[in-house]
C-alpha cells in the first residue's frame, strides 16, 4: 500500500506571487478580465502549491520577464519605477550616471536579485520597500561609499539584493518613500 505524501501548503506570499502573474498575464492579453477575476479568487483561496501551479501552468510558456537586464549608459539618468517586473540579474554598465531601481510597486517574481555593478562617477538609488534586504559585501568599492538603512535587513525577506562588482568614485543609496499618510503630514506643519 503506497502512502501519499501531504501537499505543500501555500503560503501568503505564495498567493501573492501567482496573483502578480495572472494580472501581467492580463495585461498582456493572455487572459481576459472575467478569466483574471475568476483565477485571482481562486489563488487568494488555495490552500497548497499544486493549486496555486494549477493556475498558472498554461501561463508558463511565456516569460514574463528577461532573465537579465542590461543598463548601459554614459551620462545622465535611468530609471525604473512604478509597476515593473523584477529580472533575475540586472548588469549595470554607466559612467558618470544616476540609476534609480524604485522596487515600491514591482512585481517580485524571485526571492533573490543579483546586480553585477561596474560604474564610474555615478550613483546608484535602490527606493526599497518592507521585506526587501540589500547584501553589498560583494562590493569593490574605490574611492566609493554605500549608505543602507539600518532597517534594510529582514529575517525572511521577500527579495533578497545581491550587489556585486565594482564601483570607481560612486555610491550606493538606499531609501524608502513615506507612506502617503507621512507624504500628508509633511506638507502640513503641526501647529499651522
Amino acid at each position: 500500500m503506497s502512502r501519499e505524501l501531504p501537499k505543500l501548503r501555500a503560503s501568503h506570499e505564495d498567493r501573492d506571487r501567482v496573483v502578480d502573474v495572472l494580472r501581467i498575464a492580463c495585461g498582456d492579453g493572455r487572459l481576459t478580465y472575467e478569466e483574471l477575476d475568476t483565477r485571482v479568487e481562486r489563488a487568494l483561496t488555495a490552500r497548497t502549491q499544486d493549486e496555486l501551479a494549477v493556475l498558472v501552468a498554461d501561463l508558463q510558456a511565456a516569460p514574463a520577464t528577461k532573465d537579465v537586464l542590461v543598463v548601459g549608459q554614459l551620462g545622465g539618468k535611468w530609471s525604473r519605477a512604478g509597476r515593473w517586473t523584477v529580472p533575475a540579474r540586472i548588469k549595470l554598465r554607466t559612467q558618470i550616471c544616476r540609476v534609480t531601481l524604485d522596487f515600491t510597486e514591482a512585481v517580485i517574481t524571485s526571492r533573490t536579485l543579483r546586480i553585477d555593478a561596474n560604474m564610474q562617477h555615478g550613483r546608484l538609488v535602490i527606493v526599497g520597500a518592507p521585506g526587501i534586504e540589500i547584501d553589498t559585501g560583494g562590493l569593490n568599492l574605490m574611492f566609493s561609499k554605500v549608505k543602507l538603512r539600518s532597517d534594510s535587513t529582514a529575517a525572511d525577506p521577500r527579495l533578497r539584493i545581491e550587489i556585486v562588482g565594482t564601483l570607481e568614485h560612486a555610491k550606493v543609496i538606499e531609501r524608502h518613500e513615506p507612506r502617503p499618510s507621512q507624504r500628508a503630514l509633511s506638507f502640513f506643519p503641526l501647529g499651522s
